[in-house]
């Protein structure tokens, strides 16, 4: 981290469901959580499986390995928030894993004429702050 970062930063929807997920971020490391009864991976941490509907305490923290694949891209030309204007354009992918489960993400270090469906990537860690980690994906 070279300069501050002032940029927002993401807000989890229920921080406690959340936090092995921010944990293993900050460590530098991808975890998903997977539902206990059906078996299923899945992103964003939530209060339910998206599959069975059992409850968090049925949810277990597996780690993955980060590599994966462009399912889906868009080029950000005018960015929502206006903080993030200077760095359009940017590319906003959507990254299926190699487990299997997809999750959204910044594609960096990737010119935009070379975002394809399925590229392989994999993640990277960027430490905004010493308090904030996130998580993004890059050409392998």
């Amino acid at each position: 981290m070279t300069t501050e970062y002032t940029k927002p930063l993401p807000r989890p929807i229920n921080e406690e469901v959340s936090k092995p997920f921010w944990e293993a971020v900050r460590r530098h490391e991808l975890v998903m959580p997977r539902c206990k009864i059906c078996a299923n991976l899945y992103f964003y941490p939530r209060e339910v499986c998206p599959i069975c509907l059992a409850d968090a305490s049925e949810t277990e923290w597996v780690p993955v390995s980060g590599k994966g694949r462009v399912f889906s891209y868009t080029i950000v030309y005018q960015a929502a928030n206006p903080t993030f204007q200077p760095d359009t354009p940017y590319v906003w992918a959507i990254i299926q894993l190699d487990e299997g489960t997809r999750i959204p993400a910044n594609l960096v270090e990737c010119d935009i004429e070379d975002a394809a469906i399925d590229l392989r990537v994999e993640a990277v860690f960027e430490d905004v702050t010493p308090e904030h980690t996130l998580v993004r994906f890059r050409p392998v």
